[in-house]
């Protein structure tokens, strides 16, 4: 194996996000890979921060999992002392302060961070250096440059959750098929006015061929 620090660090590798009229749709694939090395085939990058947000992680898996703890920590804390939910822009902007302090050791990750609140669906992108982008769709990891090609042709800005899980499970599949570094399933979530919820092995397979 490569004395690379770089190729040894478990990477995550092609989420995709989509922002629906009525939710939004998280979607990654589970496979960790450290340069040609697959390193785990059961990676969860979809994670629930609380019941009305979630976020996927790609890049530095353990980069990913520190900045999920801290988040939930966080969202847990704005809950109990202000008995109401914590706003998804204030979620993503803790994000890209994280990221932004830490700068000179900086956390090798890209975060999308999606939920519900009262503002309604929202979806953004945090990436390493702490930037913030507001997002319709997107994609990120080793896979994007295939999964765009799809969320391009097939997103529309009145898509409802539905037909949005629809194209992001497509846009992971696609991105198994023609990029070494994604594979070994596909994990899908909805964020909507009911929640968080992660599709069982049955709904994913009445929706796609997996």
């Amino acid at each position: 194996m490569s004395s690379n620090i770089e190729e040894k660090i478990l990477h995550g590798t092609t989420t995709v996000g989509i922002k629906a009229s009525d939710g939004v749709v998280l979607c990654a694939d589970m496979r960790a890979s450290a340069g040609y090395f697959i390193a785990n085939n059961n990676t969860m990058k979809i994670q629930q921060i609380a019941q009305h947000a979630g976020m996927t992680m790609a890049g530095g898996v353990a980069d990913a999992q520190n900045i999920t703890d801290v988040l939930r920590y966080h969202s847990n804390i704005h809950k109990v002392q202000k008995n109401e939910n914590i706003p998804i822009k204030t979620l993503t902007r803790l994000c890209s302060l994280l990221f932004h302090q830490n700068r000179g050791y900086p956390f090798m990750a890209d975060i999308l961070i999606g939920g519900y609140d009262s503002n309604g669906p929202a979806l953004a992108n945090v990436d390493m250096f702490g930037s913030v982008e507001e997002k319709t769709y997107v994609t990120t990891g080793s896979g994007s440059p295939v999964a765009y090609g799809l969320l391009e042709e097939e997103y529309r800005s009145n898509l409802t959750v539905e037909e949005a899980k629809v194209i992001a499970l497509r846009a992971v599949k696609a991105a198994i098929v023609r990029n070494i570094g994604t594979g070994d399933g596909i994990n899908v979530a909805i964020i909507d006015k009911n929640g968080f919820r992660l599709l069982t092995k049955e709904q994913k397979k009445a929706i796609i061929a997996l």
